[in-house]
């Protein structure tokens, strides 16, 4: 069953895709209360990484861009896993992003902003955030951007 944030993500010529199962020992997402807190999601495409290295190196900022992009879709699928639907979602309430960057890269905000605005798109004033962007060494897979996210779902009766 797809509602109108499915419908909107149609419009833009994208699709939620499967839940990207867990690499250890973790749930791709869940409920506290009326938030859905999800783990950290790679830009995985298919089951793999479409792209690997660090941002300012091997990869490049527009590339980065779009696979954070990616991870915020992978994150949206780990929350739907748990809300059941989409249109649950009452705002978007924190992003965390990490980009694996080379040591001179300081453009972790713009690389980000791929996700952020996919949030707006679908979202509009629901998917304004709070977010944090970080620069590390290395990710997982030598992934060069993870997200994770946090929505307030909205309450029966409310």
């Amino acid at each position: 069953m797809s509602g109108a944030i499915e419908g909107k993500l149609a419009e833009l010529g994208l699709r939620l895709p499967e839940v990207v199962p867990p690499l250890a020992a973790y749930q791709p997402a869940v409920v506290s209360g009326a938030y859905v807190y999800t783990a950290g999601q790679l830009p995985m495409v298919e089951g793999k990484l479409p792209v690997t290295g660090k941002v300012g190196a091997e990869v490049t900022p527009e590339e980065a861009k779009e696979l954070a992009r990616t991870c915020a879709l992978n994150a949206l699928a780990a929350v739907k896993s748990v809300a059941g639907d989409l249109d649950r979602i009452a705002r978007v309430v924190k992003v965390v992003g990490f980009v694996a960057s080379a040591s001179d890269f300081t453009g972790q905000p713009a690389v980000l902003n791929g996700a952020s605005e996919l949030l707006g798109e679908l979202l509009g004033d629901k998917g304004v955030h709070a977010r944090s962007a970080v620069g590390v060494a290395v990710l997982p897979l030598d992934a060069p951007v993870e997200i994770e996210i946090q929505v307030e779902l909205v309450q029966d009766g409310s």
